[in-house]
């Protein structure tokens, strides 16, 4: 069970609906345009910026774009890119009915990008109603900005018929959580602190606070997870390379007082005393060969 992730507007599907009505909306929008171009098969960054720069050198940055001469791999699928932006820019175009014609087309473009494409189509739909609530479409677009909603629901699964299951949560979705047992990951300098939030005194407060929040959530048990070590990505080919951790600056003393502290269980004396396993790797290879 996950608690936690991506809110409703930072999913890919609902950014590139609203950069097509945010292009619509402004057609000198660099950010929505640049999405929107490269949605279009064909168009990549190149050919987006060519389009973005001509339009805004243009007195007319519509006109600019109904003009533009798209790659030879991209003419027809741009054809109809244009008929819809030529429909939905007009700010006198019914509302929110440009929503119908922008899912329209931006429906074959989700099953070509996304494999859950009906979800992400259901998403869409529901934001369509939702602006059914709204004037305009500057109106919808602006109050969308300031009031978002926090997320969107999916099909239900298989039902936890087990109690014994776990939960995985971000320490920010945990707030006003509660469970019986808490096991924070990753408590080391670097991580909690986050390394990208340790330059100033007022950043590293909030990093103990958030270490608080994570602590707090457990009723009967909680497990701090200080790793020995991290990997280093990429590794050589024979190689080993890691960096040992640096346990939190937040277990001060004080705090480690009212902790029980575990290790990983060490080899017993026996095997410590055990001679050593000698192999001759020259014999074992001349063997195969044998």
């Amino acid at each position: 069970v996950k608690y936690g992730g991506l809110k409703f507007l930072e999913s890919a599907h609902v950014k590139d609906l609203l950069a097509v009505l945010r292009w619509a909306e402004n057609p000198c929008g660099q950010i929505a345009g640049f999405r929107c171009a490269q949605l279009v098969p064909g168009i990549g960054p190149a050919s987006a910026r060519r389009l973005l720069e001509s339009m805004a050198a243009a007195a007319d940055p519509a006109a600019a774009l109904a003009a533009f001469d798209a790659p030879p791999a991209a003419r027809a699928d741009w054809s109809r890119f244009r008929a819809l932006y030529t429909a939905v820019h007009p700010s006198a175009a019914p509302w929110p009915e440009q929503i119908d014609s922008v899912l329209d087309w931006l429906q074959p473009q989700l099953e070509r990008l996304y494999d859950d494409a009906p979800l992400r189509l259901a998403d869409l739909r529901q934001l369509r109603q939702i602006a059914v609530a709204y004037p305009s479409r500057a109106r919808f677009l602006a109050e969308l900005t300031l009031d978002p909603p926090q997320a969107s629901s999916d099909e239900p699964g298989v039902p936890h018929r087990d109690e014994d299951y776990l939960i995985l949560s971000t320490i920010h979705s945990a707030k006003g959580q509660e469970w019986s047992a808490v096991h924070v990951l990753n408590v080391v300098d670097g991580c909690l602190p986050s390394d990208m939030a340790a330059g100033s005194s007022a950043e590293v407060d909030e990093e103990r606070r958030l270490l608080y929040v994570a602590m707090t959530r457990a009723k009967r048990h909680l497990h701090l997870l200080v790793p020995q070590r991290f990997y280093v990505t990429q590794q050589a080919r024979h190689g080993d390379r890691h960096l040992y951790a640096l346990p939190s600056r937040f277990l001060t003393p004080a705090v480690l007082a009212h902790c029980q502290a575990l290790t990983a269980a060490a080899p017993s004396a026996a095997a410590l005393a055990a001679p050593p396993t000698t192999v001759d790797l020259g014999a074992a290879i001349r063997a195969q060969w044998q």
